[in-house]
């Protein structure tokens, strides 16, 4: 009699372990997502809800210290710095700029920076904090 062998090797692929992988993934960023704060200090309040994607962060502090992006800037050379960044990112469209004033800041500092947004025709938000009931 003459019997086959069976040596085939299995192709299949489990897919139960990477779904695990990706769904603990999810889990630990979406924890962490909300656990960010931008700066450690005071924003302003707001009952708004609405979350935008963010392309620049101009903070100011009362003191009227500039930064972007985390680092530190003069208000004369902010300009030239997010033209240099617009034409880096290339979509003018979705380009965003979130102004980060600590609360008490004049809000003269804050308009400069709206300026410029609009100088440069894109989108300028105010990062707030919600309301605490």
């Amino acid at each position: 009699m003459g019997l086959k062998k069976r040596n085939r090797a299995n192709a299949e692929f489990s897919m139960s372990s990477l779904t695990d992988i990706i769904f603990l993934l999810l889990i630990f960023f979406m924890l962490t997502s909300t656990l960010v704060k931008i700066e450690a200090f005071d924003l302003p309040e707001s009952d708004s809800k609405t979350v935008a994607p963010t392309s620049a962060i101009v903070t100011i502090d009362q003191s009227g210290k500039y930064a972007l992006n985390s680092k530190p800037i003069t208000m004369s050379s902010l300009e030239q710095s997010l033209r240099g960044e617009l034409k880096d990112a290339g979509n003018r469209e979705d380009y965003t700029i979130t102004i980060v004033a600590e609360k008490g800041t004049p809000f003269e500092r804050v308009i400069d920076v709206m300026q410029i947004a609009g100088k440069l025709r894109v989108k300028a938000i105010l990062a707030t904090q919600p309301k605490k009931s």
